[in-house]
């Protein structure tokens, strides 16, 4: 199963990579084409535009603290999963996303030396992204949940056990009395 997330990871990179390519091969910075529209309103647009900085631009020109700090999150999640030290499907799958976002976005950083952008949804007035910022938001959303949902789920057991525990104990100490 993590051969297969690995290779789900790769191609999303791939296609990160292709929808990339096709925007900056075929339209000029700062072009954008309406997808969707209501009325007088682009509710989602292809807009080209490059972020030369992280999410909505911060850290600009801190391209090599970028490229240092994405290596070493996607490094230290794929020792992670090879090492088989993260076993649950749902955690897999979650760095899965991450790590091909990362990558994603990493490829542009070496390459062009800023991210391409492309997603364009209006209707929301959101920052412009891509393919791999998708992945790693669903995936970093994705492990926060899992890993809540996991935490509570341990709690309620720890609890239910205790309850056994003090009712086992009240009733052996019934059962001396006797």
């Amino acid at each position: 199963m993590l051969y297969i997330a690995l290779a789900a990871a790769a191609g999303l990179i791939g296609l990160d990579q292709l929808t990339k390519i096709l925007i900056d091969s075929n339209m000029q910075l700062h072009q954008s084409i309406p997808i969707i529209s209501f009325g007088d309103t682009n509710v989602l647009n292809i807009t080209y535009e490059r972020n030369p900085g992280a999410a909505f631009s911060i850290l600009e020109g801190k391209q090599l603290f970028l490229i240092l700090f994405t290596a070493v999150v996607i490094v230290v999640m794929l020792y992670l999963m090879l090492s088989k030290r993260v076993k649950k499907p749902t955690y897999i799958w979650s760095m899965s996303l991450i790590v091909a976002g990362g990558i994603g976005n990493l490829i542009d950083r070496v390459i062009r030396g800023e991210v391409v952008d492309f997603i364009d949804v209006r209707i929301i007035n959101f920052a412009v992204f891509n393919v791999a910022d998708i992945c790693a938001v669903l995936g970093a959303l994705g492990l926060l949940f899992f890993v809540v949902a996991d935490e509570i789920k341990e709690q309620k057991n720890k609890r239910s056990a205790k309850k056994s525990t003090a009712a086992g104990e009240i009733e052996k100490s019934t059962n001396e009395d006797k």
